[in-house]
């Protein structure tokens, strides 16, 4: 400001000098405000690049001004980049905060005043099958074609969830959608769409599970209490009394086998996945299973089958022990169950590329449809409940074999032609498997 005020003062003086050399008063006076007004157009042309490099902005070109016009400058560079530190702060937590929308399981659309889609997450775009980018702008009424979203936006109220049909992996298998909207600011609105398909499809299955299990426990019941019945009734000779005991017998065990397989699931879908620490060798598995089917067929069919041991290479696999002897002994008891007397049956161990191995079963059975493969391991799923039921099956088996090799990392793969006869086989990973000591 002082300098500012002695350029003055000097073009001032300097102009005045002038005129008193010339000898003249007027001269004196007039070069005096000459003087004035040249610091007048030197100040407003310091003004002048000031304001040009204020409308640009532009931090790395910036003019050189002295007095006043350089300190403004200074202090106005330092503001802007104060305010474009606070707004790359403010774009970087706006961005976080989008990218944390972005990875919400659940969909989330921002719309307008006029119901018009201003953001969307990819999850909602897959929701309710519209593009994130493509369709901004536009009406959702219109991208969400259902009557009762259509009625759910007319209606006003969206104090509750309504639930639509959502495109899923083919037209007859569309995906429940759980949708609703909340208003914000000003006549803004927040759509949160959830997929509650699995959720859906969870609650059916346990319907169908106490369903099930309901009807599997009353047969049994139903022939028991019968038989209780006629015995308490009614005079039987030895033989008939003995028949009806041995008819009980069976059903009893029947519930038995059935209650323990229930205990069973529900046992592996509650403790945690086993360790690394027990390892058992691939044979003694192997030969305790076999030993077991021999037994079975010897009980259940006329010719017995013949049951092969398949050699194959020697190795340790870890896990639990007791899950791992139930699966691959559910997997034989099948074969011999529902492969006609005299039939083949071999199990055996083998290695796999990846360093895993893999435990599987093939029997000469009637095979199986191409249809019933998907649903196998479902609890309670029968190919042919007449003849499950005939050999004592509880429709469990394929259910608990699915959860041991899944605890264990792997899976169990079937491959059946009708006619053909089947072929189950339980993998398991790399890291479920090692050579034996020493070897």
């Amino acid at each position: 400001m002082i300098r500012r005020g002695l350029e003055l003062l000097l073009l001032l003086l300097a102009g005045a000098a002038w005129g008193l050399i010339e000898a003249h008063a007027y001269l004196a006076v007039g070069g005096a405000l000459l003087g004035v007004l040249l610091w007048y157009v030197l100040d407003a042309l310091r003004m002048r690049r000031l304001l040009a490099w204020l409308s640009q902005g532009d931090l790395s070109n910036l003019p050189r001004l002295a007095g006043i016009w350089g300190e403004l400058l200074d202090r106005s560079r330092k503001l802007i980049k104060k305010l474009e530190k606070k707004l790359s702060n403010s774009d970087a937590r706006l961005e976080d905060f989008l990218a944390a929308i972005q990875a919400s399981p659940n969909g989330v659309v921002l719309l307008d005043a006029t119901g018009r889609i201003e953001w969307s997450n990819l999850t909602a775009a897959e929701h309710l099958g519209f593009d994130t980018q493509r369709d901004l702008g536009q009406y959702v009424r219109n991208m969400v074609r259902s009557p009762v979203f259509s009625a759910y936006l007319n209606e006003g109220d969206f104090s509750h969830e309504i639930e639509i049909d959502g495109p899923g992996p083919r037209p007859s298998q569309p995906r429940r959608i759980s949708l609703q909207l909340h208003p914000y600011g000003k006549k803004r609105k927040m759509m949160i769409t959830r997929d509650v398909t699995a959720v859906q499809l969870a609650e059916a299955m346990r319907r169908d599970f106490v369903a099930n299990v309901s009807h599997e426990i009353r047969t049994p019941l139903t022939v028991l209490s019968g038989f209780v019945e006629t015995m308490q009734s009614l005079p039987l000779e030895e033989g008939e009394r003995n028949r009806y005991l041995g008819l009980m017998s069976q059903q009893a065990q029947r519930m038995q086998t059935l209650v323990s397989d229930l205990l069973t699931l529900s046992r592996l879908e509650g403790s945690p996945a086993p360790g690394n620490s027990e390892w058992t060798g691939s044979d003694e598995l192997l030969h305790h299973v076999l030993q077991e089917a021999r037994g079975l067929t010897a009980a259940l069919a006329q010719p017995p089958h013949q049951i092969v041991e398949c050699a194959g290479p020697v190795f340790e696999v870890s896990g639990a022990r007791s899950e791992l002897l139930s699966a691959m002994s559910n997997l034989l008891s099948n074969a011999v169950r529902y492969t006609p007397g005299g039939g083949r049956i071999e199990a055996g161990w083998r290695r796999r590329n990846d360093g895993g191995a893999e435990y599987f079963v093939a029997d000469s059975g009637p095979g199986i449809a191409a249809e019933h493969l998907p649903r196998l391991t479902e609890r309670f799923y029968r190919v042919d409940r007449s003849r499950s039921r005939e050999t004592g099956g509880t429709g469990l088996g394929l259910a608990i074999v699915k959860h041991v090799a899944q605890r264990h990392g792997g899976q169990i793969l079937v491959e059946s032609t009708e006619g053909k006869g089947s072929v189950f086989t339980i993998v398991l990973p790399a890291s479920r498997v090692r050579e034996l000591p020493g070897d």
